[in-house]
């Protein structure tokens, strides 16, 4: 009886063995990649909800105390005037998991003051 007992084990237990063969279409779907997603999401969110509560004429060391440590920064001299124009990432356009200046808005500082935000600030500087 134990030995038939034991066949029977040994049988099932090669019933349950198989392989797995996962197949995907090429788009993530995991908790990691939805907590990721969101985190970005929730990043660019903030970053436009603040830029929403700037004010013209505020100084550049308030602006990063309020916004933090932007995405990309760059200083600019045109017609013996200091630009500083930092970037923060506000929309994401290429969904490639990397960030690029043209998915972030431009604030700009002439002489160390906020002079404007946006392209329409940015492009003329250039």
């Amino acid at each position: 009886m134990k030995v038939r007992l034991l066949l029977s084990a040994l049988a099932a237990s090669t019933l349950l063995t198989g392989c797995v063969v996962a197949v995907s279409d090429g788009e993530v779907d995991s908790q990691w990649a939805t907590s990721s997603a969101s985190s970005w999401q929730k990043e660019h969110k903030q970053n436009r909800d603040k830029i929403a509560n700037l004010q013209l004429s505020q100084s550049y060391q308030a602006v990063l105390n309020t916004m933090g440590t932007p995405n990309f920064s760059e200083f600019v001299t045109k017609d013996n005037t200091h630009y500083q124009v930092l970037f923060y990432a506000t929309h994401s356009i290429h969904s490639d998991g990397k960030m690029t200046k043209d998915e972030c808005t431009p604030l700009v500082f002439k002489d160390g003051e906020l002079v404007g935000w946006g392209e329409a600030a940015y492009n003329p500087i250039l």
